[in-house]
């Protein structure tokens, strides 16, 4: 059992902040520089640097949005911080190899998943208190996870044996397992509960899978590397990022179609959203940066320096991630 998240409020390092209580922070995780690079939203300037374990890849806010968790990867530990400002709140020991995280939306549970060790870990949530419930054993390399509405399946995909998993949360069991695509990433489901969305980034596609019926249903056209989404907000249209072919698709999830291109160089992986719908930041996973991109226009505006291999990245004011 783990001690409570209120608990572990071990020591903090020191923080090179610029401006400590700063509003309007973003959040950039540098995977392999162990570090966040926290940036002003209007300036676009750095504004604090912040050393943590090892391969932060994945982050999240808490349900109540007091704290934003990143997984530690390498440094199997969750570590929590303040959504507005960047400051460590607080770090939770012995997660083991959070790489992916997640709660379900009725908030019982919290699911990690381990990449490199091939398992996904369970834990039961009661607003303040994780409790390991079940280690799972998975197929190769567990990535990225969903959730359905009533909070009863999670779906991860699996990088390493081309499949998405279907595990049931009351009795932490696998339901099901079916092939994909090579290398599937990202997954989410659609607004409306039917459908789940698998980048394939391995191939130039989008998988869509009919959950209930358990198998795919169609293929979107997308671009080389399909890899993460992000909701725009309307409860209908998603991006999802292209890491080879360098761009960003817009997909409409009632027709299930492409219907747009963003042109994004640099490898564009993790994206945030304005809470106004016209900013969209995107992690640039191989040249270093965070791009700006304007949405009505669909163009690059800035990008800004941050560490190596930029992944997760986030802000307080963003838009609905559905």
């Amino acid at each position: 059992m783990l001690r409570p998240i209120a608990l572990v409020l071990s020591a903090l390092p020191t923080l090179l902040l610029t401006a400590a209580a700063h509003a309007n922070v973003v959040v950039v995780l540098n995977s392999r520089d162990a570090s966040i690079t926290l940036l002003d939203q209007t300036t676009f300037k750095e504004v604090g640097n912040i050393n943590v374990g090892k391969e932060p890849h994945h982050l999240m806010a808490t349900p109540d949005n007091k704290s934003l968790i990143v997984g530690s990867a390498v440094g199997n530990e969750l570590v929590f911080l303040d959504p507005k400002t960047g400051q460590i709140q607080s770090r939770m020991k012995d997660i083991i190899d959070p790489y992916q995280i997640g709660f379900s939306p009725d908030q019982k549970w919290f699911v990690s998943n381990a990449l490199r060790l091939d398992h996904v870990d369970i834990y039961t949530y009661n607003g303040k208190d994780l409790k390991l419930s079940k280690r799972l054993p998975l197929g190769k390399l567990p990535s990225h996870m969903a959730f359905s509405a009533d909070s009863k399946t999670v779906f991860i995909t699996q990088q390493g044996s081309n499949e998405v998993s279907a595990i049931d949360l009351a009795t932490q069991t696998v339901k099901w397992t079916i092939p994909v695509g090579k290398l599937p990433a990202g997954i989410v489901m659609t607004p409306d509960d039917k459908h789940l969305l698998v980048g394939i980034m391995g191939g130039d596609y989008v998988e869509v899978i009919d959950w209930r019926a358990q198998k795919t249903v169609k293929k979107i056209k997308a671009g080389e590397g399909a890899h993460n989404f992000r909701a725009m907000g309307d409860k209908r249209h998603i991006f999802v990022s292209n890491r080879v072919s360098n761009t960003i698709n817009i997909i409409d999830q009632q027709t299930l179609e492409n219907v747009g291109t963003i042109d994004v160089p640099g490898g564009p992986d993790c994206m945030e959203l304005a809470d106004d719908g016209k900013t969209l930041w995107a992690t640039l996973r191989w040249v270093k940066k965070v791009a700006v991109i304007d949405v009505p226009s669909r163009k690059v505006v800035r990008t800004i320096p941050v560490g190596r291999s930029p992944h997760g990245v986030y802000f307080a004011n963003h838009a609905p991630r559905m």
